[in-house]
């Protein structure tokens, strides 16, 4: 019999057995440690209907032992990580603050429970239940080694909520109870992400600088690189904007009519070719098709990665996940913009009406007042950055939809500009438009409304017909020009 077949045959004899032992026997802790490790060992070759059913038996036939505990603990990741089913891990968990509070298998369930219920929180609301059980596990298990993640997990939940102090409090303590650990440096660059929105610049490009010294060759050092660069060339350069030619370097009118641009959460771009009715990911110089096949597009969406919304007059937002359609009121059906949210809300436009249409991932939609918006782009404080034609303004709006910061159109500029074309912005927070009128070209601000850089298209000797942008990495904007079938870079 092979060795696999033989571990197989193994655990279902153990699970047998033990259904058949009496009650008192399966209390014995040597057999409820045996049980435990039984499962761990099928687990380990992805025997998951054995060890599962191992683990339930031990539930089921020790329910007061620590092995049992822990048995629910794996149950619960289960579902999470293989299943992809969270909200059936939940009972599991609770099942553990109720019966096993003073084992250590509780505050890692606190952990994980307030993970699954962060993910699915969709207001600020939906995050007081999220924190209340972070702090639980920082205040009942303050030696526990998860209590180092949780302080990351509440300096995340706090940088949700705007309230940058706790937030950056919680990330620093996260780095001081292990500063060699990988959730350290996890935490100096979130840390270093609350400085900047705090308007600490300076404060944030040191922290970063100290993770690529701390801890080089890592992913975190190689993320922390991209983001200083970013920020330099951006504020502190200010160089001024050049145009690199087509991109791909020497792909020039290679594309069929690109409308529109859209980056995903690991900076990759999707595009999307009106001359095709689809988009598709840019992946080592080649199109890979993503996302439904929609004609007329007006704005996309990486919700996901590899998950494209496409959003058209017609059938409103599209998409090709098994979900339910996230299409909008028949009141709202010729959108301009869209954009998802830190929360995982979808926002709509349509300068035809005087304010927006916000649709949960699940319930009824709602509207905030904002007249003429013809572009939105998320931002990484979870509001979103909305451009009014009518009122000439471009406007920072908070996750509520409450303008902070208003910049009229042409502030700054040589000339004003009548239109804003496409917006875009980065996960630093700087945003990107394609501007039309007395002024037409490229302007960058930064996430406070701050203007940092301009260019029209003569400057950059650009002629063409651009209808959409997008920021990278490196600091580049990338500009779909459907005249020429080409991209352009400017940095």
């Amino acid at each position: 019999m092979p060795l696999f077949a033989q571990i197989v045959h193994g655990t279902r004899c153990i699970v047998l057995v033990l259904a058949l032992a009496p009650a008192g026997m399966a209390q014995d802790g040597d057999l409820a440690e045996r049980m435990f490790l039984s499962g761990e060992r099928a687990y380990a070759i992805q025997a998951y209907p054995e060890a599962l059913e191992t683990w339930t038996q031990l539930v089921q036939q020790a329910p007061r032992s620590p092995y049992a505990a822990q048995a629910l603990l794996n149950l619960a990741r289960h579902q999470v990580d293989v299943e992809r089913r969270p909200e059936a891990a939940l009972p599991l968990l609770e099942r553990i603050q109720a019966e096993h509070l003073k084992l250590p298998a509780a505050a890692e369930a606190m952990l994980l429970r307030g993970r699954i219920l962060a993910a699915r929180s969709q207001d600020p609301d939906g995050m007081k239940e999220v924190l209340a059980e972070f702090h639980r596990v920082v205040d009942l298990f303050p030696d526990h080694p998860c209590v180092q993640q949780t302080r990351l997990e509440l300096g995340r939940a706090y940088r949700r909520l705007g309230q940058w102090g706790r937030a950056l409090q919680n990330d620093l303590e996260a780095v001081r109870l292990d500063p060699q650990s990988a959730v350290a440096r996890q935490a100096l660059l979130q840390g270093a992400e609350t400085l900047d929105l705090m308007g600490d610049t300076t404060g944030c490009l040191r922290m970063l600088q100290s993770v690529r010294d701390r801890f080089p060759d890592t992913v975190e050092a190689a993320e922390a690189g991209w983001r200083i660069q970013g920020r330099v060339k951006a504020r502190l350069q200010k160089l001024p904007l050049q145009s690199r030619g087509p991109w791909p370097a020497g792909r020039s009118k290679w594309l069929k009519t690109p409308t529109l641009l859209a980056t995903g959460a690991e900076g990759e771009l999707y595009l999307y070719q009106d001359g095709l009715d689809r988009a598709a990911l840019l992946r080592d110089g080649q199109l890979v098709p993503a996302g439904p096949v929609v004609r007329n597009a007006r704005a996309m969406l990486v919700a996901a990665p590899g998950q494209v919304w496409l959003v058209n007059g017609r059938q409103g937002v599209v998409r090709d996940d098994p979900a339910p359609a996230a299409g909008p009121p028949p009141l709202f059906q010729n959108p301009s913009g869209a954009a998802l949210d830190g929360w995982g809300n979808l926002w709509l436009s349509d300068p035809r009406f005087p304010y927006l249409q916000v649709q949960p991932a699940s319930g009824p939609p709602r509207t905030v007042p904002a007249a003429g918006i013809v572009a939105l782009a998320p931002l990484p404080t979870g509001g979103l950055v909305a451009a009014s034609d009518s009122a000439r303004t471009l406007q920072f709006l908070d996750d509520q939809g409450r303008a902070r910061v208003t910049i009229p159109y042409g502030q700054g500029l040589p000339a004003p500009f009548r239109t804003v074309v496409a917006l875009a912005a980065d996960p630093l927070g700087q945003v990107a438009a394609l501007v039309d009128g007395d002024f037409e070209g490229v302007v960058l601000w930064g996430p406070d409304g701050a203007l940092l850089n301009s260019a029209s298209y003569k400057a950059l000797g650009l002629s063409g017909k651009f209808r959409a942008i997008a920021m990278d990495r490196q600091g580049g904007l990338i500009l779909a020009d459907r005249a020429n079938d080409q991209l352009i870079r400017v940095e």
